[in-house]
C-alpha cells in the first residue's frame, strides 16, 4: 500500500490488493486517542470485531482502555466519554499490544478514515513504545467506497456513508472504540454487498485514488 500526500485536504492511495474476499478473515477496528494528531497524540482505547470468513458475522469482540503518557484534554473527554480517571489504572499500550495482535492474527484489517488517522497513529505509537507494527493488509472503507463509486466527489465521512447506505446506527454510541468498530462493520457490510453484486472478489487498486481528508469540526470551548 502506498499513500501520497497531495495537500492538507487530500491524499492518494494505490498498491492495495486484497484477493479472495469471500473467504478472507476480516477484523474491523477503531481507536480513540488524546486528540486528532496522528503523529503526536496517544491511544486511549482500542476496539475490534472479528468476522466469520464466510458469513462475515461478528464472532468475537475486543475492547480495552489504554493508559496514555499524556493527559486527555477536557474537550476530548467530552467527545469520547473517556476521562482521565478512567485510564489512570488502565494498562499501557505495551502491556496489551500483544493480546491485540493475537486477536487480529492474520486478518485483513478494516477501518474508517484509517489511512489518514488510525493506521498512522498506531504506527507512531509502536515506534514510541518499541513495538513491532502489524503487517496485516488494511482496507479503509473510505478508499473502498471511492474505488466503487469514483463518480462521487465528496468527503467520505462516517456520516456521509451512514446516510448514503441508509444505515441505522442509533443503537451504537459514537466515539467509543468498540461501538465505532460495530458501526464501521455495518458500513463494510454494505460495501461487501456492492462488491458481490458487481462480481468483484479481488480488490486491486493499482492506479492512485484521490481521497479527501475528513475535516474535523472545531470542538466547542467549555
Amino acid at each position: 500500500m502506498k499513500i501520497d500526500l497531495i495537500s492538507d485536504a487530500a491524499y492518494a492511495v494505490s498498491g492495495i490488493r486484497v484477493e479472495h474476499i469471500a473467504g478472507r478473515n476480516f477484523c474491523v477496528f477503531d481507536v480513540e486517542a488524546t486528540g486528532p494528531d496522528e503523529k503526536e497524540d496517544c491511544i486511549t482505547q482500542i476496539g475490534a470485531v472479528l468476522l466469520d470468513p464466510l458469513s462475515k458475522n461478528v464472532i468475537a469482540t475486543y475492547e480495552t482502555l489504554v493508559q496514555p503518557p499524556k493527559p486527555i484534554p477536557k474537550l476530548i473527554e467530552r467527545l469520547t466519554g473517556i476521562h482521565n480517571h478512567d485510564v489512570k489504572t488502565a494498562p499501557k499500550l505495551s502491556d496489551i499490544y500483544g493480546e491485540f495482535a493475537d486477536f487480529v492474527q492474520d486478518a485483513v484489517l478494516v477501518t474508517q478514515a484509517g489511512y489518514e488517522y488510525d493506521w498512522p497513529l498506531l504506527y507512531h505509537e509502536c515506534r514510541r513504545n518499541g513495538l513491532n507494527m502489524l503487517s496485516n493488509p488494511i482496507l479503509d472503507t473510505k478508499a473502498l467506497f471511492s474505488y466503487l463509486f469514483p463518480e462521487i466527489d465528496e468527503i467520505i465521512s462516517t456520516d456521509f456513508l451512514l446516510s448514503f447506505f441508509s444505515i441505522d446506527a442509533s443503537d451504537l454510541k459514537r466515539h467509543t472504540a468498540l461501538d465505532d468498530s460495530l458501526l464501521i462493520k455495518k458500513i463494510f457490510d454494505e460495501l461487501l454487498k456492492e462488491l458481490e453484486q458487481r462480481n468483484i472478489n479481488d480488490i486491486i487498486i493499482d492506479q492512485p485514488i484521490t481521497i479527501q481528508r475528513v475535516k474535523l469540526p472545531k470542538l466547542a470551548s467549555p
